[in-house]
């Protein structure tokens, strides 16, 4: 399979991931606060990364971009853990559980804090923009041109005896 093909099928995910998640955080309204502007951010970076792979093939460039995948990785994993500590900060408000959350074992209320079982944030939305940063990531990792499969045959090499 061609290296480019693949490179651009992966940079057209790292897109699609990219104002996908934008269509999330404005439907939400997520720039309240300094912290909610963190992955506008994040996508603002992946988006001139992936346009960036487009247009130019550097060694700089490549390497910039793999800093940027990594910046943003780091910013979702944030995201994940500022989730999943909100919806556990929520937990004594949740009606469900407001008597018994102190008595519940600490694995009990992280994991319901993870799977959203209380509170209102979504932790997989963080880890998606981390899917796509780990898409670019991978798109930068696949030089441009043919596979070494489909270069000509240069040299052929015979095993005494296999005629």
């Amino acid at each position: 399979m061609n290296r480019t093909l693949v490179r651009r099928a992966l940079l057209a995910l790292t897109a699609i991931g990219v104002l996908g998640a934008a269509f999330e955080l404005a439907t939400e309204q997520h720039w309240k606060s300094i912290e909610q502007l963190i992955p506008w951010g994040a996508l603002a970076l992946l988006g001139i990364a992936v346009l960036l792979m487009l247009v130019k093939d550097s060694p700089r460039l490549v390497a910039a971009v793999r800093l940027i995948a990594l910046a943003v990785l780091v910013a979702s994993a944030f995201g994940v853990y500022a989730h999943i500590a909100a919806n556990y900060d929520a937990g004594p408000l949740d009606q469900r559980y407001a008597a018994t959350w102190d008595a519940l074992p600490t694995l009990t209320r992280w994991w319901y804090a993870l799977t959203k079982a209380v509170g209102p944030a979504p932790p997989l939305a963080p880890g998606m923009l981390g899917q796509s940063a780990l898409m670019l990531l991978l798109a930068t990792l696949i030089g441009r041109g043919p596979t070494p499969t489909d270069a000509p045959e240069v040299l052929r090499l015979e095993v005494p005896g296999s005629r």
